[in-house]
């Protein structure tokens, strides 16, 4: 089977922009990578960001699923420690009404957030409870694709409207817990390689242990990594230094928006000595499509993926537009007529 791609969108705000543009060109490169034939397109979520704008996935499903046509469009994902399982529930049911077979919940435990903001969005939830992720992700289940049984008490939210579109879940995660809750509970999986690198191992137990469930006989791996591409390699080197500054700057606990490439060049040539450190902590493929190509379908076959969900970041919007163009050229995906030839 073809290697699959798919994207999954953070919403970078670059520096000298504003969210509000950040969001824009999300909905520019959704509709490109529709047209593109990329798999999926998931949506970030991320609270009191500088550098990301993507805060709530939910409401930028709504928008993303109504531009395009061919795509699943999902969340990648939900951090539903901070929420009630039944409202993710509900959300998410709508949307699988609004847009039937098309949207994907994708769920993960981290907050993406500082712990002041995590505190704002479950304080009023629960105040000092003990981590409860494993109970809210099966009640969540319950809602969306199990159903609840007749005596317990929460059996009637359950049937609530509307329920006949569901979302497809998916647990998101970057350590090996996450892949036994996702074998254990049938479900399909993506690892997100980008945040932490070196999770074959994590998937290959997860396959072995996966017990099939009503809605998933086999378990589907995603495996999530950074790429950027670029006509040559020392192009994209170059256009990676922006996002390679901004990673050494969220290393140091002082984030920020996504710089330009001649700022990032001059501010890595100073701070040589940070890049043994962003290397080792974010597995980045970089370079010209051959080279792309080559390396992304390795990552697959160490993970035993047959979906590759790309994330990029780059100053320049154009720069990660192209990127995504040459991928789709590269890997040979399904363009419609509209797409055009990526350009070179």
């Amino acid at each position: 089977m073809p290697l699959r791609l798919s994207v999954l969108d953070q919403s970078p705000i670059r520096k000298g922009g504003t969210p509000a543009e950040a969001v824009r060109d999300t909905l520019e490169l959704a509709q490109l990578c529709d047209r593109l034939g990329y798999t999926r397109y998931w949506l970030g979520e991320h609270h009191s960001s500088e550098a990301l704008a993507g805060s709530t996935p939910e409401v930028l499903i709504t928008r993303v699923a109504g531009l395009t046509e061919r795509m699943k469009i999902g969340s990648g994902g939900v951090m539903l420690p901070h929420y009630s399982a039944l409202k993710v529930a509900e959300t998410f049911r709508m949307l699988g009404a609004l847009y039937p077979n098309r949207v994907d919940l994708g769920v993960g435990r981290a907050p993406d957030s500082d712990p002041l903001t995590a505190w704002a969005l479950q304080r009023d939830k629960r105040q000092a409870a003990p981590d409860d992720f494993p109970d809210q992700l099966t009640e969540l289940l319950a809602y969306i694709r199990d159903g609840l049984p007749a005596q317990h008490r929460l059996a009637r939210t359950a049937d609530l409207p509307p329920a006949h579109e569901r979302p497809t879940p998916w647990l998101l995660g970057s350590s090996p817990q996450s892949g036994v809750w996702a074998a254990e509970l049938g479900l399909p999986y993506a690892f997100a390689d980008f945040i932490g690198p070196g999770g074959a191992a994590t998937a290959r137990r997860y396959v072995d242990s996966f017990v099939p469930s009503r809605a998933l006989e086999r378990p589907q791996v995603i495996v999530a990594v950074w790429a950027l591409c670029a006509p040559s390699d020392e192009e994209a080197d170059r256009l990676a230094s922006s996002s390679r500054m901004a990673f050494a700057h969220f290393l140091s606990g002082h984030p920020t928006q996504v710089p330009p490439v001649d700022e990032a060049v001059t501010f890595l040539r100073a701070n040589a000595h940070l890049l043994p450190s962003i290397i080792q902590r974010r597995r980045a493929i970089v370079g010209s499509p051959t080279l792309i190509r080559e390396r992304v379908e390795a990552v697959a076959e160490e993970y035993g993926a047959d979906e590759v969900m790309i994330v990029t970041i780059t100053h320049a919007h154009d720069a990660r537009v192209r990127s995504y163009e040459l991928l789709a050229e590269t890997f040979g995906l399904a363009m419609d007529e509209a797409a055009g030839v990526a350009r070179v």
